[in-house]
């Protein structure tokens, strides 16, 4: 779900970064009884780079708050800044261990069945990110019913079961929103639901008749804009997209979810060298580097054996902490570059049972029927079918589907 990102003041107590990690991260994150601890072999091993912070106030912030509360860890103020400065660093940075130390922050009261509900938000948010949803649904449930104002947590539950494909659900946690939060965040919160479903025509409807009536200002109107230019292009309107990412990514740059969506919309389009450009330099971020390992291998360039190595190296340390939020990616690197049909149908199970976004239902259906295994993707066929789905790309797999089952 593309989850509304912190634009604004008021935007980032709703979003708090639950997303991009989300809509740009997927699989699922195994249990700590099952995760294998890694040992270096040597001194030589790096395990990190760690940027340098010298000129980096929020590095400084960070680094601050965490010697505080070193000293006294029950500082409840203290450690909700820096959880939520820890969280919005991995938005950044599209690099989950900072998840890790929002949670190390919040230790004292991770555990508590009854935690401060700053807390508990946090916690939800955190395992939202982590693909712990059931968990982070709980959170969100009680947070709900204590405080049925509190437009954050009915955005992150809205956000949740969204990406879960209870749509209707999901929806139901919108409609709060007009009255605690504004029309357009109402507005984009139904109108991404709708497009997770596979309407994508009438959210497209639906938010461009909310943004005629305005915004409350230009980080608001963005973050509307890519939610706007995302269903343009699910529902197959190429042009407009392409106008709507741009005009997004021009108020902000640095918006690296959009960019990763409007770099799929030009490798859809057999445009490789102009989805290079777009993401070279932005490759620190696992999933930039990724539609960027796309786009060199389909031009055949000389750098792409070189960034394949380095992606395959990147998600072989994801599983070695344990770290199982990549399935999606990198089902898609399994299939178009590694061209292994079979791998790439294993991990687009794995992302379907953990969440069902379109992106989900498209993997799952294209490497079922680039394995040979047609029948593998039938729960998605009876899913789409009962959310109702006309964007034109999910059912033209659909109907390839059915041609293939026997």
């Amino acid at each position: 779900m593309r989850v509304p990102k912190p634009r604004s003041r008021f935007a980032s107590r709703l979003a708090l970064g639950v997303a991009a990690v989300l809509a740009l991260r997927c699989g699922s994150n195994p249990p700590a009884s099952e995760r294998v601890p890694f040992t270096p072999t040597s001194d030589e091993v790096v395990l990190e780079q760690v940027p340098a912070t010298a000129g980096d106030a929020r590095a400084r912030e960070r680094a601050s708050l965490r010697r505080a509360l070193s000293a006294k860890p029950e500082q409840l103020d203290l450690a909700l800044r820096l959880a939520r400065l820890d969280i919005e660093e991995s938005r950044m940075r599209g690099d989950p261990r900072y998840l890790g130390r929002a949670q190390a922050a919040l230790a004292p009261w991770w555990d508590a069945s009854s935690p401060p509900p700053g807390v508990r938000l946090l916690r939800a948010t955190i395992l939202q990110s982590r693909h712990g949803f059931p968990a982070a649904l709980a959170d969100l449930d009680v947070a709900v019913r204590e405080d049925p104002r509190n437009a954050q947590a009915w955005l992150t539950r809205a956000v949740v079961l969204g990406v879960r494909g209870q749509h209707a659900e999901a929806t139901a946690s919108c409609a709060p929103l007009s009255a605690l939060a504004g029309p357009l965040t109402a507005a984009v919160c139904e109108a991404q639901v709708k497009s997770l479903a596979g309407r994508s025509r009438e959210a497209f409807a639906l938010l461009t008749d909310a943004l005629a009536r305005g915004a409350p200002g230009p980080e608001a109107e963005a973050w509307a804009l890519s939610t706007l230019a995302e269903a343009a292009a699910r529902a197959g309107d190429t042009a407009r997209a392409e106008k709507l990412f741009v005009r997004t990514l021009a108020m902000d740059p640095g918006d690296a979810y959009t960019r990763a969506a409007f770099a799929d919309l030009l490798l859809d389009s057999n445009r490789p060298r102009e989805a290079a450009a777009l993401v070279r330099g932005h490759s620190e971020d696992d999933n930039q580097l990724l539609r960027l390992v796309l786009a060199e291998t389909a031009l055949g360039s000389n750098e792409a054996a070189t960034l394949t190595a380095e992606l395959a190296e990147r998600y072989a340390a994801s599983h070695l902490r344990g770290d199982g939020l990549h399935a999606r990616e990198e089902a898609r690197f399994a299939l178009h570059v590694e061209k292994a049909p079979g791998k790439a149908l294993t991990l687009a199970r794995a992302s379907w049972d953990v969440q069902r976004e379109p992106w989900d239902a498209r993997l799952l259906m294209e490497t079922a029927l680039a394995a040979g295994k047609p029948e593998a993707a039938a729960p998605v066929l009876e899913h789409l079918r009962a959310s109702g789905c006309e964007d034109p790309g999910l059912v033209a797999l659909m109907e390839r589907l059915r041609r293939s089952l026997p």
